[in-house]
């Protein structure tokens, strides 16, 4: 996986912690691992992330309307993703990925929030972003 370039620079402890959560995270999604996926981070469904990746992969080159489940049917195309370049926002505590589709940037990214708690931090989210 590409190394992580950090935009605005975060606590290191931030990234220190965030960095092998956000890569773990997306290699169980790319394993097709959804209930652990869930489980890593604080978010409540990874079908919303995994229908936006789709979309801004497979179905950004289709030229006719897929079926509605089609990107849930056959998970093979979750092999063509990586990460691309990692970036801090302006916060210091919001971490954004480029995610790459055969090698090529496509218009989503995750958004994730490192939060803190009483005993460190956690990672939550992703949110897409287009």
């Amino acid at each position: 996986m590409p190394e992580s370039r950090p935009g605005a620079s975060p606590p290191s402890r931030l990234y220190v912690a965030a960095d092998p959560v956000v890569r773990r995270y997306f290699g169980l999604l790319r394993d097709g691992k959804t209930p652990e996926a869930e489980q890593l981070v604080g978010h409540t469904s990874v079908k919303h992330v995994l229908k936006s990746l789709w979309s801004g992969s497979v179905g950004a080159s289709l030229d006719t309307e897929p079926a509605a489940d089609e990107w849930e049917r056959d998970l093979s195309w979750l092999g063509g993703l990586a990460l691309g370049n990692f970036a801090w926002g302006d916060s210091g505590s919001h971490l954004y990925v480029e995610i790459t589709f055969r090698e090529q940037t496509i218009d989503v990214a995750l958004g994730f929030w490192i939060k803190p708690v009483d005993d460190g931090w956690v990672v939550s989210g992703p949110s897409t972003l287009w």
